[in-house]
């Protein structure tokens, strides 16, 4: 009798703690606030310094601007639009999400060789003109958007938008790198159907099947194995859920490789790792957004 209460007892328990992680998970996706704690433990050391990825010359003559893309809550947001200097009609277009230092020179410099591969380029701007020197106030900028995500759906929405309307763009894909990658991905669920490609960079996830069922664009989705913001237990889950709703995915897990490990800027950089991914993602969307 005293062993049959005690497994009792054990199998109440087990039960009660099954349910509470369902309870916990079942939005599918990371908590704002977790997340972002999780990033500022991975950069708590990094400093926005230019990585290659930022430093490498296009591989054709390009040309960038200021430009007005969206309002929101009735301020103009100023983004830059890079494209090739002999540009005829309109081209692809790309919305270039910045990682979580912001709308800096590296994030710039990044969208113009973006360009040079025969794109039009958005870099957005999710933080209202700010960006950050230091983990502590990138810290701050990434919470005050994810605690408040309503600004930054309109923000890409009118990205979108304006690249579809003002440059024309016959296809639209994005990209972002850490913040960025995970907005990459709302960017596809925001606009599931018009959006023809999609690019990660060990970004927030979403791993619902049922959240993720409406996207018809393909992704891809590029991680390091010792990322502990986005732990590959978590991007094992979102394959998963991609592969059970027959979505088209490419995801890719490179050993050694942390968080960070291809951003535009920081300390965090792999070489190996970064350089391949870049060719991954120029393959990939030469292959959704220019031959469409």
């Amino acid at each position: 009798m005293r062993l049959r209460s005690l497994f009792t007892l054990l199998f109440m328990l087990a039960l009660s703690i099954t349910l509470l992680f369902q309870a916990c998970s079942s939005s599918g996706s990371t908590d704002a606030d977790t997340i972002t704690n999780r990033m500022a433990t991975e950069h708590q050391t990094d400093r926005p310094v230019a990585t290659p990825l930022a430093s490498t010359e296009p591989a054709i003559p390009v040309s960038i601007e200021p430009v007005e893309y969206a309002t929101v809550d009735g301020q103009p947001v100023i983004g830059y639009l890079a494209k090739p200097e002999d540009a005829a009609g309109g081209l692809p277009g790309i919305i270039a999400i910045h990682e979580w230092w912001g709308l800096n020179d590296n994030i710039k410099a990044t969208a113009q060789r973006l360009a040079g591969e025969g794109y039009t380029v958005l870099a957005v701007d999710l933080y209202g003109g700010q960006f950050a020197e230091a983990p502590e106030q990138a810290r701050s900028l990434m919470q005050a958007v994810m605690q408040n995500p309503e600004p930054a759906n309109s923000n890409l929405k009118q990205a979108y938008d304006y690249l579809v309307n003002q440059q024309m763009a016959p296809t639209v894909g994005s990209i972002g790198w850490c913040f960025g990658g995970g907005w990459s991905l709302q960017t596809g669920l925001l606009l599931p159907n018009q959006l023809d490609a999609v690019v990660i960079y060990y970004g927030r996830l979403v791993t619902d099947p049922a959240d993720l069922e409406p996207l018809q664009m393909p992704i891809l989705g590029l991680f390091g194995a010792t990322d502990q913001a986005i732990p590959v237990e978590q991007v094992n889950a979102f394959e998963a859920a991609l592969d059970s709703l027959d979505k088209p995915a490419e995801i890719y897990v490179y050993e050694n490789a942390g968080h960070a490990f291809a951003n535009p800027s920081g300390n965090r950089y792999e070489p190996e790792a970064a350089e391949d991914a870049w060719e991954k993602t120029t393959t990939f969307f030469r292959e959704h957004l220019q031959a469409s």
